[in-house]
């Protein structure tokens, strides 16, 4: 499983559809507007490719500008990270793809049927080898620093609506046999994420072998602080599969506290960005520390251009720029 800035090929999208996750017809409106931006964003570094039901086709055109290639296809919901492959690479340069059981983020909505083979769909769409895993598993549950390391959540891929007939000893070898790691960082439980039960890309993620970038709550009082403190204690006693120490970047998330349509805390985080070639789209929440997240990004990624994109009305639906998008890797034909 290559790391996210190794050169892509072009990014998979899903256009939004599922009007109960955005609290109706207006949010799902607005979703599509901010899923739009962000296509079109992504588009000034690479191509992109949305995956969208045939009777919306023509809408994305529209709402794209025509900067990206269509891919109609059943769809039940709008999360490209999770329901769409994991891709690989091989030594050769081949690309292959891991298509995960899906069940719904531990089955949290009723009709998946289409959501539960569109990443078979999406791979025999490019001809690449398809390999299913027998793991009840979505993309932003784990992270790969792309020489043999992935992060995860004890609280996501340890919960019993996932794999309850697996324990963490069999879940790992699964994750080895189908990612390619060699070494599994497991943080905790407790964030109050309650849509994907602590998705990993909401928390950290890899900047370079090595490197993590960490999203520290503005506030002690904020229910995640001490599940990230504790997530960090733990990225401070581990090593990656080449034996090196993490290097722990901590950002600093929204210093504003809201909660989403249904009530529950907003799950805004600027861990959840983008990496298309030559660049990093990242949210923005129209609060105070967007420009401080910006300039960490920015030192992070020397070289690259950095876009920042309104992402509340992404949120809203439970994920942000990282869970809409997945990246296809260049490989050798």
């Amino acid at each position: 499983m290559p790391a996210e800035w190794a050169t892509h090929t072009r990014t998979w999208m899903c256009w939004p559809c599922r009007v109960e996750v955005w609290g109706g017809p207006e949010g799902l409106l607005r979703a599509k507007q901010a899923y739009a931006r962000v296509a079109r964003a992504i588009s000034s570094f690479e191509p992109v490719t949305v995956a969208v039901r045939p009777q919306d086709a023509a809408e994305v055109e529209l709402a794209c500008a025509g900067k990206t290639q269509v891919f109609p296809v059943p769809l039940d919901d709008s999360w490209a990270r999770d329901t769409g492959p994991t891709f690989l690479l091989a030594g050769s340069g081949a690309c292959a793809g891991v298509a995960w059981q899906f069940n719904a983020w531990g089955n949290k909505y009723n009709s998946y049927t289409d959501d539960k083979v569109f990443a078979r769909r999406v791979l025999e769409s490019i001809g690449a080898d398809i390999y299913r895993a027998p793991l009840v598993c979505e993309g932003g549950a784990i992270h790969s620093d792309g020489e043999g390391t992935l992060l995860t959540t004890e609280q996501c891929l340890l919960n019993p609506n996932r794999n309850p007939n697996l324990d963490r000893q069999e879940i790992e070898e699964r994750l080895a046999l189908f990612t390619g790691a060699r070494r599994i960082v497991w943080l905790g439980d407790g964030f109050s994420d309650e849509e994907t039960d602590g998705h990993v890309d909401n928390i950290a993620c890899f900047a370079a072998p090595g490197r993590v970038i960490v999203g520290v709550p503005a506030s002690k009082s904020h229910q995640d602080y001490e599940p990230v403190m504790d997530a960090i204690g733990r990225l401070a006693g581990a090593r990656d599969a080449h034996g090196r120490a993490f290097e722990i970047v901590e950002m600093v998330q929204p210093m504003r506290t809201r909660l989403d349509w249904r009530g529950r805390p907003l799950a805004a985080s600027y861990v959840n960005f983008y990496l298309p070639n030559g660049g990093v789209v990242m949210p923005a929440f129209d609060d105070r520390n967007d420009e401080n997240a910006r300039a960490i990004l920015s030192d992070s990624f020397p070289g690259r251009d950095i876009l920042q994109v309104d992402a509340l009305d992404i949120v809203e639906g439970g994920g942000g720029i990282h869970c809409i998008t997945q990246q296809e890797p260049a490989c050798e034909t």
